[in-house]
């Protein structure tokens, strides 16, 4: 395994990369990940850091970590302008890093899953001005925030739009969804208390409705927060655990890649 890091407009990219042998020739370039671990934008969660990304490393991914701004620094678009900047670098750097440009998932956790969507959701928006190749080719939202009005998670909600109502009301993601958002994968424990499965039951029918491709997954069980759903998180959960090689199928099936 090799390590890089690099700035994202003042925010730390940290990203673990395959090594490079002369007799894995057929691999030599491979889709990557970026992570946006959760927090409520106050923080980010370490659970939703290193094991999901040594988890995706272990399956032939190129994968980076986003240490996307909070608190007082989340307004003003601030953390989506770091993952759009994010997804441009990569881009850029694509021969360097050896990844394929064209095959770049973000994955977000909770807060981090608002993100990502707020990424999939307006990376055209033209009073943003993000740059040009900041669309990811697919999303992975983890029990995701996704609603800035009913059922938000009014924490999140606060701090991304910096107490603006505007600010609030354009982060509310199923209003925002078109036919451009990328493909997603989504999943939502039932006994989520904090962030409540309604979230990710809004965004499933708006994707529906506007055609965009998804697979969901709302199980009976499962709190909120629990990453991996292993003992290394210290949230073993036997049924959510099934999100892992379920997105493994996808992401690879989406992206047409056989490690």
């Amino acid at each position: 395994m090799r390590s890089v890091a690099f700035q994202a407009l003042g925010a730390e990219v940290h990203g673990f990369l395959q090594e490079e042998y002369e007799t894995l020739r057929a691999h030599q370039v491979r889709p990557a990940l970026v992570i946006c671990p959760g927090g409520a934008y106050r923080w980010r969660s370490p659970r939703e850091k290193d094991p999901p990304a040594l988890e995706f490393l272990s399956m032939g991914y190129q994968v980076f970590i986003l240490e996307y701004a909070c608190g007082r620094e989340a307004g003003n678009f601030l953390p989506l302008r770091q993952l759009a900047e994010t997804l441009h670098l990569l881009r850029e750097h694509a021969a360097q890093w050896s990844l394929d440009p064209g095959r770049i998932a973000v994955m977000g956790f909770s807060a981090g899953g608002h993100l990502a969507a707020s990424l999939g959701a307006l990376w055209a928006d033209p009073t943003l001005r993000l740059p040009s190749d900041c669309c990811p080719d697919a999303l992975i939202l983890c029990y995701p925030v996704i609603s800035t009005g009913e059922f938000a998670h009014e924490e999140s909600a606060e701090w991304v739009s910096g107490g603006d109502p505007a600010v609030r009301a354009k982060l509310h993601i199923p209003d925002q969804v078109t036919s451009s958002f990328p493909p997603t994968f989504l999943w939502h424990g039932g006994e989520d208390d904090s962030v409540p499965p309604e979230n990710s039951l809004m965004l499933a029918l708006r994707l529906r409705q506007k055609g965009v491709p998804f697979e969901f997954h709302l199980f009976e069980a499962g709190a909120h927060g629990i990453s991996t759903c292993t003992q290394e998180v210290e949230t073993p959960d036997g049924v959510c655990r099934a999100w892992v090689p379920l997105c493994r199928v996808w992401l690879n099936r989406r992206f047409h890649y056989t490690p």
